[in-house]
């Protein structure tokens, strides 16, 4: 399917807030490199990610925050790519990408390969999030027992 927003030429251009994730990522990978920071300094820096969104993202962030931590206390709450996530041994395993970061209609609640949300031959690792209403919010922390299980 042909991309319309961006011309041919364009396609292989990385967008501005591609290359701004990246930056973000690079930041992350040289304060890890030089042990710079304490797991408390990470868990600040997520909440200080949070705090920098704006509306619904904010809110989504937020609650995901709450529900992860809580039924996953032992996941550590590190920025990746500048997004919320958290940690298992060592591993991005869950992240949110709001919708704002890449000017989307919808953010992302994502499992990386860490998460262990096997189901068969096929499964989803990535769910589109609106609004967080008792039953995502259940959802949602079904899913996180399950990729850190």
């Amino acid at each position: 399917m042909a991309n319309t927003s961006r011309t041919d030429a364009e396609a292989d251009d990385f967008t501005e807030e591609e290359r701004a994730a990246m930056k973000q990522r690079s930041a992350e990978l040289r304060k890890k490199r030089r042990g710079k920071t304490t797991p408390e300094e990470d868990a600040a820096e997520v909440v200080a990610a949070i705090a920098a969104l704006d509306g619904p993202d904010r809110a989504i962030a937020e609650r995901i925050h709450s529900i992860v931590t809580t039924v996953a206390p032992g996941v550590a709450p590190k920025t990746w790519y500048g997004f919320p996530a958290y940690y298992k041994e060592g591993k991005c395993a869950i992240f949110y990408q709001p919708a704002s970061k890449f000017k989307t209609r919808y953010g992302n609640l994502g499992f990386n390969e860490s998460a262990r949300l096997d189901d068969g031959p096929m499964w989803a690792t990535s769910f589109a999030i609106l609004e967080i209403t008792p039953e995502v919010e259940e959802r949602i922390a079904e899913l996180v027992r399950r990729a850190v299980g």
